[in-house]
């Protein structure tokens, strides 16, 4: 079987070099540490297998690393998880919800009420059929995650009165 090619990190600016160092003494997360350490030593000249052996890791995941560095540099060192359940509701329709929060229920035709409650709101996107049901804990995730934030409103910012 043929040896394979070395193969090593592209060459580093002294402010790229302080920034790995920075995140191999402070990183949190594991494999962030562990892949900016194998960047970090292949651009000091290491090789593959010298990584390997040093580190307790494949061949294989050296060779990942670096040419993901080389390819997409430090976003390269972020790990990206990617467990749980699909998402149900679309980044459409959470655009669409966030959208419809932001308009008054009068615009829609609703009286009796003069701001949206989760509920409500909730109760107003599924008659609209934008889903099928959502809690007011999932609907306050998706607004909040839209950066839709509204205060109760007071007696004398508006009124209920539909002739008024």
């Amino acid at each position: 079987m043929a040896r394979k090619p070395e193969v090593f990190v592209r060459a580093l600016t002294m402010e790229e070099g302080r920034r790995l160092q920075r995140i191999t003494r402070s990183a949190k997360d594991p494999v962030k540490l562990r892949r900016a350490i194998v960047v970090l030593m292949s651009a000091q000249g290491q090789s593959a297998s010298a990584i390997t052996s040093l580190m307790q890791v494949s061949d294989d995941y050296v060779r990942q690393v670096v040419h993901a560095f080389n390819e997409r540099g430090f976003e390269a060192l972020d790990p990206k998880w990617s467990g749980g359940r699909p998402r149900r509701i679309s980044e459409w329709v959470r655009e669409r919800i966030c959208l419809i929060a932001r308009t008054t229920p009068a615009e829609w035709g609703l009286t009796g009420f003069s701001t949206w409650s989760l509920s409500k709101l909730a109760a107003h996107l599924v008659q609209l059929q934008l889903v099928t049901s959502i809690s007011r804990w999932h609907l306050a995730r998706i607004l909040k995650a839209g950066k839709v934030s509204w205060q109760t409103t007071t007696t004398w910012k508006s009124s209920n009165d539909t002739g008024f």
